[in-house]
């Protein structure tokens, strides 16, 4: 498996995510379908979603509920695809969202990794494989990165680090689609900035490429650190995403999280 390969699994999935085809990534214009949750989709997607939008760097395509059609079309015509990503120009979608009760919701960078240049990288703490039976234990919240408590079926494989017997760094995957893992990482604040998370991210990555799967990686644009670990670690950017949801499942979140 190669790049071309993997970046090919990557589109060829995103298009069963939002129900549009392979080949309108690689369109010089920017595109609008209908949304449609493949039935092969991403398990982390949760429905209702007014419109998703993503671009591999070529253009924007935008999955959209009908209500939602001239609002969308107008937007994706109005602004070059990469703006569409951005503010101010989200705060003029934002504002002819509300009426319909909807607004941008998750923003996300995906990386990929190419196989010729990902490698193992030194570490001085030991580190070892765990399958999914030595995650029984590790559902904390120092390890919640790396370990999903409502998806426990989906953490298939990760990598440990240690200090002797003690874990303190953990680089977990969840196979959120049939050929794609994502990979999540933690790594105890007093022993950060050693190279930990870099080294467990890398080795997991070549243990799912052994298992014929594509890993790759999620950061918000913000979390500096998260980007540049997926950098060292061998990943480059791939695509993002944009979505929007329901105004009220968007203040449910905000009140989860106080």
């Amino acid at each position: 498996m190669d790049y071309k390969d993997i970046l090919n699994i990557a589109m060829k999935q995103s298009a069963e995510d939002i129900g549009c085809r392979q080949e309108d990534f690689l369109m010089n214009k920017n595109v609008s379908v209908p949304f449609r949750l493949g039935p092969e989709a991403k398990k982390y997607y949760k429905l209702p979603i007014g419109c998703n939008f993503i671009s591999y760097g070529n253009n924007v395509v935008a999955a959209l509920t009908p209500e939602l059609t001239d609002v969308v079309n107008e937007y994706i015509g109005r602004f070059e695809f990469y703006h569409c990503f951005e503010t101010p120009n989200m705060y003029w979608l934002n504002e002819r969202l509300k009426p319909f009760g909807q607004t941008v919701c998750f923003m996300a960078e995906y990386y990929l990794c190419d196989p010729k240049s990902l490698k193992e990288l030194p570490c001085e703490y030991e580190l070892k494989v765990l399958e999914q039976a030595d995650f029984e234990d590790l559902y904390l919240p120092q390890w919640s990165n790396a370990l999903c408590s409502d998806r426990k079926n989906l953490d298939v494989l990760g990598v440990g680090a240690y200090d002797g017997d003690k874990l303190i760094g953990l680089s977990g995957c969840s196979a959120d689609a049939k050929e794609m893992w994502q990979i999540g990482v933690d790594v105890l604040p007093e022993y950060r900035r050693k190279g930990i998370a870099s080294a467990i991210t890398a080795r997991l990555a070549l243990e799912i490429l052994k298992r014929d799967k594509v890993p790759f990686y999620c950061s918000a644009w913000s979390n500096i650190r998260s980007v540049r670990n997926a950098v060292r670690s061998g990943f480059l950017p791939a695509w993002v995403e944009m979505s929007v949801k329901p105004i009220e499942a968007v203040e449910e979140m905000n009140v989860k999280d106080k």
